[in-house]
């Protein structure tokens, strides 16, 4: 499997939260109760999976990578996948932010634990519609075989060092879990 085909396969993971979160921000703005904890999870799981781990393998590994071998980060694609990694970075920090003050009992923050919510979703599927479709296609014309390799090894790594061993399934079981609660299963 190439590294661009593991990426996409985190890809549909990252695809289904979404859905959890979009789910989770409508049943809210419908007045209904979601407790905060589904978005306290939320947040883990897109702190750690979706960013620690796959934008850490985007951004430290595969993109320097497509740097070397032509595709530009300023002024080109990679500029705009981290430009938008950044800002929903500042998403999830805002919802991260409003939950707290939603599981205390403050109902003004459902107004912003739904922006954030909804901002974040709206930014990140779009985000890996251009990534499958523009962005890992050209990494996989651009970056020679033997190159795939080493970035298959430190993909790894990754897996490895950052999330730890078994991370991975633990947050697959989230995902299921989070669906089952929202009707989403």
């Amino acid at each position: 499997m190439k590294p661009t085909e593991e990426l996409k396969e985190e890809h549909k993971v990252i695809l289904r939260m979404l859905k959890i979160l979009e789910r989770a921000a409508q049943d809210l703005e419908e007045g209904k109760k979601v407790p905060a904890e589904i978005f306290k999870k939320a947040v883990d799981f897109i702190r750690n999976f979706a960013d620690r781990c796959h934008h850490g393998k985007e951004e430290n590994t595969l993109f320097p990578m497509m740097e070397k071998y032509g595709i530009p980060r300023e002024g080109g694609p990679l500029g705009v996948m981290l430009y938008e990694h950044t800002l929903g970075r500042n998403f999830v920090k805002g919802m991260a932010e409003a939950d707290e003050k939603y599981e205390k009992g403050d109902k003004s923050s459902i107004e912003d634990l739904i922006k954030n919510a909804r901002g974040y979703a709206g930014l990140l599927a779009p985000h890996i519609f251009k990534e499958d479709n523009i962005l890992y296609p050209m990494a996989d014309r651009n970056i020679p075989e033997k190159e795939q390799k080493v970035l298959e090894e430190k993909f790894e790594k990754v897996e490895k060092e950052v999330m730890g061993e078994g991370k991975h399934h633990e947050y697959l079981h989230l995902i299921e879990e989070l669906e089952k609660r929202l009707g989403l299963a």
